[in-house]
């Protein structure tokens, strides 16, 4: 009951209440990033979302298209700017997902979200039976340090135990995870495909 009638409610009533909160640092965040990237302020991106759905995920953007002479993307290192960098490291470049959230194409918290073009590899899986989320079980147990089993596991076993004192719990481990600067205690290798 929780998981299909309350919490698309609160995940709606809290990003609305989200975004009017942070509407001022959210316009002064797309001004800087307008004025130092040269471009639309928010990056959009395909993502899969619930039952397999693509839908348009919305990010800061923290690079720029910046490419050589024969038009080929320059590598990430080179593109990010360092107001990009700070986005990333705070996470603060999330933050455009609220209005994901309010459309009702993810959830504060569940699975996140995989690029569109590892569709055809999974199919429908597990992952998308509930909707996505900006930040997850997996997220505060590694983030970027897990590799793919990890990742799947760890949103395997949310699916399976997801509550509302859960989903607080997630809530309060992302707030430590987002003020903890110091590395990781074990680092996984991040480069297993996603099957």
């Amino acid at each position: 009951m929780y998981i299909h009638l309350v919490k698309p409610v609160v995940d709606r009533l809290l990003a609305l209440i989200g975004l009017i909160l942070l509407f001022p640092l959210l316009l002064l965040l797309a001004l800087c990033l307008a004025i130092t990237t040269n471009e639309k302020p928010i990056f959009c991106q395909q993502r899969i979302g619930h039952r397999g759905k693509l839908f348009q995920l919305y990010k800061f953007r923290t690079m720029t298209n910046a490419r050589d002479q024969t038009g080929n993307l320059l590598s990430d290192a080179s593109r990010i700017t360092p107001i990009g960098r700070w986005l990333r490291l705070t996470s603060i470049d999330e933050l455009p997902q609220l209005v994901n959230v309010l459309l009702g194409d993810m959830s504060l918290i569940g699975p996140r979200p995989l690029l569109a073009e590892y569709a055809p590899v999974l199919g429908i899986h597990e992952r998308h039976t509930v909707l996505p989320g900006i930040t997850g079980w997996a997220q505060v147990h590694g983030r970027n340090h897990l590799g793919w089993d990890q990742k799947f596991a760890l949103d395997s076993w949310y699916i399976a135990h997801c509550s509302f004192l859960l989903d607080c719990r997630i809530v309060w481990r992302t707030l430590l995870v987002l003020v903890d600067t110091s590395p990781p205690a074990v680092s996984f290798n991040d480069s297993i495909s996603p099957q």
